[in-house]
């Protein structure tokens, strides 16, 4: 491309934040900045947004993109996404979660963008919906489908998934995984830190979890499984804001039930430090309904802490039961408990998978993939 004008590309998220934020971020930072010109389009975001401004990006914000669904506010960022992406003559749009997946795309398409892009970091569709909700779902990202020249899917559980669906095209579904940065290695030395930086004695058996406290993300199936553990000895750690902040709260002060031992529990809130926190953990939990393939899981494998997660999307590609983690059907915090303790129970266990789950991860999840797949997507 020398000699030429960078390609203009506009990355539009909902929020930039969480997992999806932190990968559309890595995939803007990583792009050659000769080659390319990134515009971060987003409604709001946490400290993401400095990290952007730091990096040299541009970010502009449209408040009225929102998560809720709301036709009014909705038409509005319809309205001004398309005014934006026509006025700045974009030369790629890619699209990230669902609500800026829906609007980008349209507003795009009606600003006649040459190229379309969006990123499954999972699905707005799962089965905790009703079957007619499901449907609607569906029945809309197969139509937001025909208009997009690539789909890229965190995880082969995602990717397979948008081909069963019918989503896009087979020949225009990519699959990508997540960017790691290093983390600290789980030692005794580490572990020790880590636990002060909590609070958290150095003796205690400890269960953490890392994600936003959402409806996804099932928190209070992790305080449920804490409890059915029948471990006083356990102090469960989550990381992670959200709008069920507050309820979660209530419910980790809530008295246990009959002769159920009431476990201490650390709501850590947003922290920056998760790599160097993670070694604290003597076991991760993901309880989550549904998932792509979320970055603190493969955090905590390098770190080498013994993974316990649902059995959902794209979490097999690397948690291989009995090899490198165990898995636990969703919304079963019962068995979520016995996998916690049974890896509790049996630290050399749980230290091989740990051990196996790092070395299958080795290598991979770098920067350098995402760029040359993002390279490929933009430029067709």
């Amino acid at each position: 491309m020398s000699g030429r004008q960078p390609v203009r590309v506009a990355t539009v998220i909902t929020r930039l934040e969480g997992g999806a934020g932190i990968l559309a971020l890595h995939g803007a930072r990583a792009l050659d900045r000769g080659e390319f010109a990134t515009t971060i389009v987003t409604g709001s975001g946490d400290r993401l947004l400095d990290e952007a401004a730091q990096a040299g990006l541009e970010v502009r914000i449209e408040p009225v993109l929102r998560r809720p669904i709301d036709p009014r506010s909705d038409l509005r960022a319809l309205r001004a996404l398309r005014a934006l992406f026509a006025q700045r003559n974009f030369d790629v749009v890619h699209t990230h979660t669902s609500k800026a997946g829906v609007l980008g795309r349209i507003a795009a398409r009606r600003a006649g963008v040459p190229r379309i892009v969006h990123t499954y970091h999972g699905f707005p569709f799962h089965d905790f919906q009703s079957r007619a909700q499901r449907g609607a779902y569906v029945a809309i990202e197969r139509r937001l489908g025909r208009i997009t020249d690539v789909a890229l899917c965190v995880g082969t559980g995602v990717a397979v998934e948008a081909v069963r669906r019918g989503l896009v095209a087979p020949e225009r579904i990519r699959t990508i995984g997540v960017v790691v940065d290093s983390g600290s290695p789980r030692t005794q030395e580490t572990r020790d830190k880590a636990r002060q930086a909590l609070g958290i004695p150095a003796g205690a058996a400890v269960v953490g979890a890392v994600g936003r406290l959402t409806y996804q993300k099932a928190p209070e199936d992790f305080l449920a499984a804490l409890r059915q553990l029948g471990r006083p000895d356990v102090v469960g750690v989550w990381v992670g804001g959200g709008e069920l902040a507050e309820r979660i709260g209530r419910l980790a002060e809530a008295p246990p039930r009959l002769a159920e031992p009431l476990p201490r529990v650390v709501l850590a809130g947003e922290r920056t430090d998760v790599p160097d926190i993670l070694p604290a953990f003597d076991v991760f939990a993901l309880p989550s309904r549904y998932e792509g393939l979320p970055t603190a899981v493969v955090e905590a494998m390098r770190c080498e802490v013994p993974v316990v997660a649902t059995a959902v999307n794209a979490v097999g590609d690397v948690v291989i039961p009995g090899e490198t983690g165990l898995l636990v059907p969703p919304q079963r915090p019962d068995l979520l408990a016995s996998a916690i303790r049974y890896l509790l129970d049996r630290p050399a266990v749980a230290a091989r998978m740990a051990a196996t789950a790092r070395a299958r991860i080795d290598g991979r999840f770098a920067v350098a993939e995402l760029r040359e797949t993002l390279t490929e997507a933009y430029t067709g």
